[in-house]
């Protein structure tokens, strides 16, 4: 069953369905070949103070180069799942490297691993502890990297397509910020405990402080965070 709402319009017809088998045979899918991680966690709309709409992110990543991943982000993980965003994750050395305004619109990943909110989904039949320890090789990468994310569909609010600019989207910095019904379904829909995974990482810590320039919204008290626009200029 799928786990969201079908999107408008007609399923996909036999012919589509024929036409994406026969391509396997006659295409090359190398950019997606190389997506060898799915991890799973919650972005957010606006700045991470308030309570805002947790939005469930599956993304599926990929190494560019040893300290780039570049990861496509599906709103789950169903064969019929939307395409929704994607988040670029770098190494602290390259974001020590970044213009300081550019910094702004990047953010950290302490708080997603710590908390045990981002975790590593399993195939069936992979047993637990060969996952538990896959999975925190990802977490000691990740624990000190920074990522860039835009949603381009808002799935959350019905959109029936990717409507207007993109979203830049935060993550968390305060385990709060996350609905506990949202980790408890997801909890019982994957057989797993959080809470377990939070106590497995205590002993997970970054190598350097997170950047005061990332998560810039959590430093004002405006309410405000960047939002690009459609704005009329001149022609180039």
């Amino acid at each position: 069953m799928s786990q969201h709402p079908e999107p408008p319009g007609d399923p996909v017809s036999l012919a589509t369905k024929a036409m994406e088998q026969a391509s396997s045979s006659i295409q090359t899918f190398k950019p997606l070949n190389k997506i060898h991680e799915h991890v799973q966690g919650y972005h957010f709309y606006r700045r991470a103070k308030t309570k805002d709409a947790e939005l469930k992110a599956h993304h599926y990543c990929s190494h560019l180069k040893e300290q780039v991943r570049q990861c496509v982000i599906y709103d789950s993980d169903a064969d019929d799942a939307r395409l929704i965003g994607v988040e670029y994750i770098i190494s602290a050395d390259l974001f020590d490297k970044l213009p300081d305004d550019e910094k702004l619109f990047w953010h950290s990943h302490v708080m997603e691993v710590k908390s045990g909110v981002l975790i590593c989904p399993l195939a069936a039949g992979v047993p637990k502890t060969i996952g538990d320890n896959a999975e925190m090789k990802y977490m000691e990468e990740l624990i000190d990297t920074y990522g860039k994310t835009w949603h381009f569909w808002q799935v959350d609010r019905g959109d029936e397509l990717p409507f207007g600019p993109p979203k830049l989207m935060m993550s968390i910095v305060e385990e709060s910020q996350v609905d506990p019904k949202l980790i408890e379904a997801r909890d019982k829909h994957y057989k797993i405990s959080t809470a377990e995974k939070k106590k497995q990482r205590e002993h997970l810590q970054p190598k350097r402080k997170v950047d005061p320039k990332a998560d810039h919204w959590i430093h004002r008290d405006d309410g405000k965070t960047y939002r690009p626009e459609m704005v009329w200029g001149p022609k180039k």
